[in-house]
């Protein structure tokens, strides 16, 4: 996230997505994503970062934040 409040979202975007493979069971890589995406206005691909990132979450309290902003993108 600091490189995308430097860079833009786009540049923060590749360097999620470049870690994507290592940590792909790693709630917070796609809820972060899904933010990034969010900003670059892509919404169903955030759509989908979320979703991921909620099928991962294990917390409640993150589950129900991740649910705000899956209902904030409707």
């Amino acid at each position: 996230m600091a490189i995308a409040e430097a860079e833009g979202p786009r540049a923060g975007l590749a360097v999620v997505e470049g870690l994507e493979p290592e940590l792909d069971s790693y709630h917070y890589l796609h809820a972060t994503r899904a933010e990034l995406l969010r900003r670059l206005r892509r919404i169903d691909d955030a759509r989908a970062a979320y979703e991921r990132a909620l099928a991962l979450a294990r917390s409640e309290r993150e589950r129900r934040f991740l649910l705000g902003r899956l209902a904030e993108l409707s």
